[in-house]
């Protein structure tokens, strides 16, 4: 298993948590990375949105592209997995600068493809934003670009969204960047088999995990392409004891004051009291990070990161909080490396 972290952009990940103690900065951001390398982590995942999905859209959030060009010259080992929306980028010129970005960092770039689903951001910042069909078309043609500027001499495409004409990238990437992407339609896992190098999902039980994998390499086989990776998102509570793990499970589930995000959370209060409460879960932590239930001591966690590793998963994406304290036992009682 290769184990990945999400970079705090937000400040943090627990929506009814206000203050997580890492706060949305350059520097707490670099003191934790470098750290990171230190301890055994292999990637990290660094989102891009422009608002803060986590604690509210007045919050600071980082931006990812230029977080990413500051970490790749002040690391060494780690992988970089920056977020990027084709609509937010033209790809010819994304190509130029997430190559110039992988020089400096020696090879170690990665693009998570995104296909944007915040329609208020793009409103907000009069960007592109289009239906979901449309979303899977552009996406396709971005990595066309992107991947041609990459590999050819020179590079013309004409299609429905972009037009290149003789197109020059040089200096190229060191090493061409691996292309993670997630997605659960039809048309997200038809264009991920096709065009990409590896899956990432959202949290999800083991019995649930195994399908998708195995959906997502028979798609591969059939389009002729290399296996694939395989990431998934998991929120991540280690603690000496179940009963302390459930502890902090508890302390940040639980629900006071209503965070000003509820309010757009689908009829929250709704249907029998375990309903509410498995909602309450799904929103305190974003991506799922729940459902894998990595709560518990550092054999539990071991146990279940190795039935996932069992049925192909090669991959955890992990959110802690306070995400540098909690990594340091992560790594020390769980991977064994600190």
């Amino acid at each position: 298993m290769r184990y990945g972290y999400w970079t705090p952009v937000f400040g943090g990940w627990l929506r009814n948590v206000a203050d997580e103690g890492m706060e949305a900065s350059w520097d707490y951001t670099r003191r934790l990375t470098q750290r990171a390398e230190q301890i055994g982590y292999d990637l990290t995942l660094i989102a891009e949105l422009n608002l803060n999905d986590i604690k509210g859209v007045e919050q600071p959030a980082l931006d990812a592209w230029s977080t990413a060009a500051a970490l790749a010259a002040v690391t060494e080992t780690i992988e970089l997995m920056v977020a990027v929306r084709p609509n937010f980028h033209h790809p010819a010129l994304f190509a130029k600068a997430a190559a110039n970005i992988d020089r400096i960092a020696g090879g170690r770039l990665a693009l998570n493809v995104v296909s944007s689903w915040w329609a208020d951001e793009a409103k907000q910042y009069g960007l592109q934003f289009d239906e979901h069909d449309d979303r899977y078309a552009r996406t396709a043609e971005w990595l066309t670009v992107v991947d041609g500027l990459w590999t050819e001499d020179r590079f013309s495409f004409a299609g429905q969204f972009y037009r290149t004409e003789n197109a020059i990238c040089a200096p190229k990437p060191a090493k061409r960047p691996t292309v993670y992407a997630g997605g659960e339609s039809e048309k997200a896992k038809t264009l991920i088999a096709a065009l990409c190098d590896a899956y990432v999902m959202h949290g999800d039980p083991v019995d649930a995990i195994a399908p998708k994998i195995a959906d997502m390499a028979a798609r591969r086989q059939a389009a002729g392409g290399v296996p694939m990776q395989y990431g998934m998102a998991a929120y991540a509570i280690v603690r000496d004891s179940e009963a302390e793990a459930q502890r902090e499970l508890e302390r940040i589930t639980t629900v006071t004051d209503l965070p000003a995000g509820y309010a757009n959370f689908d009829q929250w209060l709704s249907g029998t009291q375990l309903e509410r409460d498995l909602k309450i879960q799904e929103y305190s932590v974003s991506n799922r990070g729940l459902r894998p239930h990595l709560v518990g001591t550092p054999e539990q966690l071991r146990q279940r990161i190795a039935d996932y590793e069992g049925v192909g998963l090669d991959l955890l994406l992990l959110q802690m909080s306070p995400q540098a304290e909690e990594m340091e036992r992560f790594a020390a009682q769980v991977m064994g490396t600190a």
